[in-house]
């Protein structure tokens, strides 16, 4: 979910040399094609519009040449929000791990009004607003099955261990 330490967990991963595409970036660059302002409002119709016009699995679907094209053996997706999108990756890539990364409302509501970006909720009616859109699409299935989850209640230090200690199980 949003605010959750999908940031922290990409960037540390990023730093240690493994490559992340990140879905929600597919929404952005959508949104400013249409030359529309990147707010939360945009965003979400944006991404319910091409789930719409394009598939259930429109977002995952864009990001596929994105994943094919990277040499790494093990790459990172950042943004996955259905179960289609799940049963997409894994008819491209057999070897597919879901990993959640889990917060509560409370914390992850404090972390993106610290945060500021454009997207982010200024308020918690907007950012319940966002909550359910985004489970209104899957979100919470795909979290149920995960095959490993970090629960991130703590500091930027522990999330930083706990992603490191995640690497080093899918190396085995």
């Amino acid at each position: 979910m949003p605010g959750a330490g999908k940031g922290v967990f990409q960037r540390t991963v990023q730093q240690h040399g493994y490559p992340v595409v990140t879905m929600g970036d597919e929404v952005r660059e959508e949104v400013k094609r249409r030359n529309l302002k990147p707010t939360p409002a945009n965003l979400g119709k944006t991404m319910l519009n091409l789930r719409e016009l394009e598939g259930p699995a429109a977002i995952a679907k864009r990001c596929i040449p994105k994943l094919e094209s990277q040499s790494h053996m093990i790459i990172f997706i950042d943004g996955i929000r259905s179960l289609v999108e799940v049963d997409e990756f894994k008819k491209h890539f057999p070897r597919f791990v879901l990993l959640a990364i889990h917060a509560s409302p409370k914390t992850r509501y404090k972390r993106l009004v610290r945060r500021r970006r454009s997207d982010d909720p200024p308020d918690w009616e907007t950012f319940m607003q966002r909550d359910l859109r985004e489970l209104g699409i899957g979100m919470g299935s795909v979290i149920s099955v995960a095959d490993y989850m970090i629960v991130n209640e703590g500091t930027i230090g522990q999330l930083k261990r706990k992603t490191l200690q995640f690497t080093e199980v899918l190396k085995k």
